[in-house]
């Protein structure tokens, strides 16, 4: 079953809906992280790729629902709602712990009808390896201190008691989720790999995220990008640029692929 173009659910945000575009972009956002932070690359992308914001339980207007603290365990109901929501070839896109989520997301599709182009994971070293850690996030404040290391809110926001409250939750469960991570050994996905880092993450080292080759089946390219963690924030032109370009590359492949066959 597809959806109708304007329909929207919980899981999906469809912001900008491109009914006639040839295939789609499945975006997955980081720890705490929202739908809209991919407002940008919907604006940019759209009409010519139909964009889908995954919105995870626990925030916003899904604050009232129970976050899933399991990497796993989110990508199995993200891949259960794209069963319904992909009706194109799709290309899965994670920053950070949506990266994670990707892999798992696409490990997933493998075995379905749904047509994965590629997978584009941003700020994230590879499963293989441990990201950079500098304290034991058990507390609150550790979750806050390490958020505000990365640049991913502004400390003016991060300041206020009230917004703190209701965003704690959230980070929470997501830090618990990437803390408990592990792939499965020797995981792999049959679909191409571009990995984005910025060159001064202090989370992710240039070899960690180069290893995501050793995770799939197909071709790897690495783009580094000036910037921290949140690098994306700094430069969208050149980001979404950059998976405008893959998104074209795989998706003229696949047609030629079509005419062969």
């Amino acid at each position: 079953m597809t959806l109708a173009p304007s329909e929207t659910k919980p899981w999906i945000r469809r912001f900008r809906p491109a009914p006639e575009a040839r295939t789609q972009l499945v975006c997955l956002p980081h720890a705490g992280g929202s739908a809209p932070f991919f407002l940008p690359v919907t604006k940019a992308l759209s009409p010519e790729t139909d964009v889908l914001a995954v919105q995870y339980p626990g925030r916003q207007d899904r604050r009232d629902e129970k976050g899933i603290p399991s990497i796993p365990k989110l990508a199995d109901a993200v891949a259960r709602e794209l069963l319904e929501w992909a009706d194109r070839p799709i290309t899965l896109f994670g920053h950070s712990m949506g990266a994670s989520v990707a892999f798992e997301v696409a490990r997933r599709l493998r075995d379905t009808d749904v047509e994965v182009l590629g997978l584009i994971v941003s700020g994230r070293c590879a499963p293989r390896c441990r990201c950079i850690t500098t304290r034991q996030l058990f507390t609150d404040e550790n979750i806050l201190d390490d958020v505000r290391r990365m640049s991913g809110t502004d400390s003016e926001v991060l300041g206020d008691d009230d917004v703190v409250r209701m965003i704690m939750p959230a980070l929470r469960n997501d830090y618990a989720a990437v803390m408990s991570y592990r792939s499965e050994p020797g995981a792999t996905v049959p679909y191409p790999v571009v990995a984005l880092i910025g060159d001064s993450d202090p989370q992710v080292p240039v070899m960690d995220a180069r290893a995501w080759a050793d995770h799939t089946e197909a071709d790897f390219q690495l783009h580094v990008f000036p910037g921290g963690h949140f690098y994306l924030n700094d430069q969208p032109a050149a980001v979404v640029g950059t998976v405008r370009h893959h998104i074209a590359r795989w998706s003229t492949a696949d047609a030629l692929r079509d005419r062969v066959a």
